[in-house]
């Protein structure tokens, strides 16, 4: 069932020379399972440029495919053909493509690029088709979007700019997985989609994030999640059997692949894998 699917494996930057050492741990233990890549996130108005860079060196410097995240906000077209410039000399081939968010309170301006499809036709008119393209898909719905046809609308600008592929905001509803891909192909989208998936293992901060982003938690499982309390074990259990049944309701539908947001820690992450028997 696994043979032809795409499994991989998201960091973020550290900030700390512990979170460096942390993330050399956790994703030494985490390439064992030989992942496709490992994508590497980028901060708001390339907040974390130099943090990015250096986690991606050091991947690279172990062999290991890396899809670095690349916004447009901030950031004029000079530098970003610079950037991908850099991961060309490195030997990589696949970028995340995205619009990035404009951090609050730092005085940084839009850029020369506002929406992720100018960003993916820049990098298909400089470097045609060396890289792979990812870019970013919301079975939910983006929150910023006035409602669900105009971001499947927005999507498909993306798709025909020159996208080769598609990882989602995590969920835990497979039905909205299942529709928005069927919305797509009845556009004429038919490139893969892949699922992200986000382990559970602290709910106050799940639901806070979840909150932000816009991924619906369903009732049943915050109702679950709230009794457990301070619990941290029954949550982590709750979480595992509740996010691989996910997974694996997503693989028997024909999902491509599985993306899972790490947070840098290897164990949640690779309880589900195992489970799956990927």
């Amino acid at each position: 069932m696994n043979e032809d699917k795409t499994f991989s494996f998201e960091l973020f930057p550290p900030k700390t020379e512990k979170g460096f050492e942390n993330l050399r741990r956790n994703v030494l233990v985490l390439n064992e399972r030989r992942p496709a890549f490992f994508s590497c996130t980028y901060g708001a108005g390339g907040s974390t440029r130099d943090n990015t860079f250096a986690t991606v060196d050091w991947l690279r410097s172990q062999g290991i495919d890396t899809a670095p995240h690349l916004t447009c906000i901030g950031n004029s077209i000079a530098e970003t053909l610079g950037i991908l410039e850099r991961y060309k000399g490195q030997g990589i081939h696949r970028i995340v493509a995205l619009r990035g968010d404009r951090p609050s309170g730092t005085g940084i301006g839009g850029g020369d690029l506002s929406y992720a499809s100018e960003l993916v036709a820049l990098i298909r008119e400089h470097f045609g088709d060396h890289f792979h393209i990812e870019v970013a898909a919301y079975p939910e719905m983006h929150p910023q979007a006035p409602n669900f046809l105009a971001d499947l609308d927005n999507f498909r600008i993306k798709v025909e700019a020159g996208a080769d592929s598609a990882i989602t905001q995590y969920f835990y509803n497979v039905d909205a997985y299942e529709h928005f891909v069927e919305q797509c192909r009845q556009r004429g989208i038919g490139i893969p989609i892949v699922p992200g998936i986000m382990p559970i293992t602290n709910y106050s901060s799940l639901a806070r994030f979840s909150d932000a982003c816009g991924a619906e938690i369903p009732r049943w499982i915050r109702k679950r999640l709230e009794a457990y309390g301070d619990d941290s074990a029954s949550i982590r259990a709750f979480g595992a059997d509740v996010v691989t049944a996910l997974c694996e309701k997503l693989l028997a539908a024909g999902a491509p692949g599985l993306h899972f947001y790490t947070m840098n820690q290897a164990a949640p992450t690779l309880e589900i894998w195992d489970r799956l028997g990927i």
